[in-house]
């Protein structure tokens, strides 16, 4: 378990820009040891035959070539990231994080230009290709399975098929004229969204904005303007057992009417008041002297909800059996529901949040939004838990549910921006120090990207301090070098070895002679037999 999480570390450590020393394993009868090769900031080269691990990094965090099993990692930072898995058949790669990024699978190939450019290929097996591709808002490609093959180039000419919440979006020099469909209606707008005219089955309407509008669909709604928004009416869902009823006189008045829910705002937005009687219980009175109900509230509070606005959306509450809120802003605001709590204090000086289920429980403090954050999450079934504390731009420190810790500085972004995104492609370019550990006292720190690294394994121990000293201690095996070889010694089992001014073979003594092959140390390489 010990050696299983120091692995963790070290990928850890390599994954965020550079590489750990991995140390030796026997198979077979033969002693495969790891290769480690420094000169910063140049190269750092490390290998692990045992873990089939390699990994480069060129320039500090800027380049890094790795390798581990089936998965290999490409990093130009911050130009490009890209990872594969070659027994999935996967690929990633993101240019300039967050700008664009390719997604390749068996079954789909994607790339998209911050989400506006996109080009999508859908394999289908025996069926082929789909293909569908987009320049929002300007171009638009793709196919319909009921309506088929469809393209569009705004403002010019369109005909575009389920997408964007519509069945049928057509367009010609838009806004002079446009026509959708959805569910049976047809929307047709001329100099949007100036005029339009609405046609269904039993459904007609028509539009002169902001002047005068009206629109009805016989047994299902009614509605009208007048000098938009200060005057609005409409009547809803007539065809349930719920029908609405709404009038607005803006800023004035509002009013809302239906058999579940009532609702009287007066000059918005001071003051308002909402009963939504759904079950027709009387809520239950919440603990604590944050929610106390002032003497008189429970013989009106006949509903399950009901809410006082004086101040929206700064000054409010709301009680009902499953939700209380209060907000006081910026003095204190308040939700309590079945398994959340939210507390403002002072806003925005500090916030604490908290979930507390069976089967996941989370605790979060924040002091001015990203300042501070300490976020706590647990999951009771199996007693994992992990936890994140961010110090903007200072620090950010880590335990994930394996139990291996990790910090680093600074942290000018992490704290405001929690994205994956971020760590691989940004993030260990600015990481002056980091480390990993966990209980068993296994761990790993760098330091400039490696000018300084250290790592840890139970009784096993290497660090070096580029170019003054090298040190690696394992069992039955010391190495010790200073200025990279000008000065070395070497003691293998009480075999034992002085070597001078980086020259391949020196003085032997101890219990055992040792041929020269077994103790070479090629000039500058820091590698081990």
């Amino acid at each position: 378990m010990g050696r299983a999480k120091a692995l963790v570390i070290a990928c850890c450590l390599a994954c965020c820009g550079y590489a750990s020393p991995l140390l030796a394993a026997e198979e077979g009868g033969r002693v495969h040891e790891g290769t480690i090769f420094t000169l910063w900031p140049l190269v750092d080269y490390r290998e692990s035959p045992r873990d089939q691990y390699r990994n480069l990094s060129l320039l500090g965090p800027l380049f890094k070539f790795q390798s581990h099993g089936d998965d290999s990692t490409l990093a130009v930072r911050p130009l490009l990231y890209r990872t594969e898995d070659r027994r999935e058949q996967t690929a990633q790669t993101s240019y300039l994080y967050p700008l664009a990024s390719t997604d390749s699978s068996p079954r789909a190939t994607t790339f998209q230009v911050m989400q506006l450019l996109q080009k999508n290929v859908y394999r289908k097996g025996e069926e082929g290709e789909e293909r569908t591709s987009q320049f929002f808002p300007f171009y638009l490609q793709g196919r319909s399975e009921k309506y088929g093959p469809y393209t569009a180039v705004f403002p010019l000419y369109g005909d575009i098929y389920e997408r964007l919440w519509r069945d049928e979006i057509h367009f010609v020099l838009f806004p002079l004229y446009s026509r959708t469909v959805n569910k049976g209606t047809t929307s047709r707008n001329y100099l949007y969204p100036f005029f339009n005219t609405i046609e269904g089955d039993k459904e007609s309407g028509f539009q002169f904005w902001p002047l005068y509008g009206q629109a009805a669909k016989e047994g299902v709604y009614r509605k009208r303007f007048f000098l938009w928004p200060f005057f609005l009416s409409e009547t809803r869902d007539i065809n349930t057992d719920n029908p609405k009823d709404r009038l607005y006189l803006f800023p004035f008045y509002a009013a809302l009417d239906s058999p579940q829910r009532t609702s009287r705002h007066y000059f918005w937005p001071f003051f308002g008041h909402t009963v939504d009687r759904g079950s027709g219980t009387v809520p239950e009175k919440p603990a604590g002297p944050t929610f106390e109900i002032p003497d008189g509230d429970e013989e009106r509070n006949t509903g399950k909800l009901e809410e006082w606005d004086y101040f929206w959306p700064f000054w409010y509450t709301v009680r009902s059996a499953e939700r209380n809120e209060v907000s006081w802003l910026p003095f204190y605001a308040g939700t309590v529901k079945k398994e959340t709590e939210k507390h403002w204090y002072m806003w925005p000086l500090y916030r604490t949040d908290k979930m507390d289920s069976k089967l996941f429980r989370q605790e979060r403090d924040r002091v001015l939004y990203w300042l501070y954050s300490d976020k706590r999450e647990s999951w009771p079934v199996d007693g994992t838990s992990r936890r994140k504390v961010a110090c903007w731009p200072l620090y950010v420190y880590t335990k994930d549910p394996k139990g291996v810790m990790g910090f680093s500085f600074p942290a000018p972004v992490e704290p405001i921006l929690d994205k994956e995104g971020i760590e691989k492609n940004w993030a260990p370019l600015w990481r002056i120090y980091q480390q990993r550990w966990n209980e068993q006292g296994d761990s790993a720190v760098s330091f400039f990207w490696n000018l300084y690294w250290h790592e840890a394994r139970g009784t096993d121990l290497a660090y070096e301090f580029f170019p003054l000293l090298a040190y690696r201690s394992e069992s039955e095996f010391t190495d010790f070098r200073l200025l990279k070889g000008l000065i070395g010694y070497r003691n293998r089992a009480g075999a034992k070895q002085l070597t001078l001014f980086w020259l391949p073979f020196g003085v032997n003594w101890g219990k055992e002679a040792v041929s020269q092959s077994a103790v070479t140390l090629q000039p500058g390489t820091g590698s081990r037999p």
